[in-house]
């Protein structure tokens, strides 16, 4: 399983109501007893948020965030989802990755 970073942005506040707040709160409680949302929450700009997503592929990744129904009921108007390559100490911060390697080769040409 990879870790997929999903940005939200873009409110239609006008759409917000405590009905559509429940349905979103429950999908999370629920992605997240499935171990599958690893962290969520909005950003201070009050117009975009994250969502952490546990999945076997960027597609699946996607599908799990459009049926929260913040996005699949146009709350929020654009999402973007990226597969995320975690650093930290167990692989030296990323020194040694093939994308560090390509990065560190382009930057010598």
């Amino acid at each position: 399983m990879n870790k997929y970073v999903a940005i939200l942005s873009k409110k239609n506040r006008q759409l917000f109501s405590d009905e559509l707040l429940s349905k979103h709160v429950s999908y999370l409680k629920a992605q997240e007893k499935s171990g599958v949302l690893v962290l969520c929450g909005p950003f201070s700009d009050n117009d975009s948020a994250i969502q952490v997503i546990m999945s076997d592929s960027l597609e699946a990744a996607k599908e799990i965030v459009q049926s929260d129904p913040f996005v699949s009921q146009g709350y929020y108007g654009e999402l973007v989802v990226k597969e995320l390559i975690e650093a930290n100490a167990m692989n030296n911060w990323l020194v040694a990755d093939p994308q560090t390697e390509a990065n560190r080769a382009s930057s010598q040409t």
